[in-house]
């Protein structure tokens, strides 16, 4: 018999991980709105969570998740072979590889998500900032850029939408 994974079950352990891992749908909604809200006086946060929810329906995504915090708890362990060991645990600089699979949640959603990305990358705000900071006890080195590309998708989301929503009334007349 040919091996298959219940979606239901990669799904709800995603979930489950970023939530065990002290990061909430709305801590990403909430940077997903201060992305959005200067550009759509109506944006609600609902709609942001709805988005973001959207992007976490997604296999590709919550693959990356399920990769990216195994290896943040493999790192915190100490289970990882050397160099790598050091160069997760310490977030090193030169290495991109967490950067790399938070793009591959970004590139599901267009070039809008990309430059999103890299001024949350930048700046850090809200939960990616509370990820970053190597003080604590956890190696966040994956999932901090992870909750960046999710929120960075979720905006480029509502972006792609909100676009549509316009279009159909007529404010802006369909590109030739």
């Amino acid at each position: 018999m040919k091996y298959s994974l219940n979606s239901k079950k990669v799904a709800d352990a995603a979930h489950e991980w970023l939530i065990n891992r002290g990061v909430r749908t709305l801590d990403i909604a909430e940077i997903t709105y201060t992305l959005q809200r200067e550009y759509y006086d109506s944006l609600t946060i609902e709609e942001c969570l709805a988005s973001v929810e959207q992007v976490l329906s997604k296999r590709e995504v919550q693959n990356a998740i399920l990769t990216g915090i195994q290896l943040d708890l493999l790192a915190e362990e100490g289970k990882l072979l050397s160099p790598l060991q050091e160069m997760i645990e310490n977030d090193e600089g030169l290495y991109g590889c967490d950067e790399i699979l938070a793009l591959s949640i970004v590139n599901v959603y267009g070039s809008i998500g990309l430059t999103n990305f890299g001024y949350i990358d930048k700046l850090k705000p809200g939960i990616v900032n509370k990820l970053n900071d190597k003080s604590g006890p956890h190696k966040h080195t994956f999932l901090d850029d992870i909750v960046g590309a999710i929120a960075a998708s979720a905006s480029s989301r509502i972006a792609h939408r909100k676009q549509e929503e316009i279009e159909k009334k007529g404010l802006i007349p369909p590109s030739s």
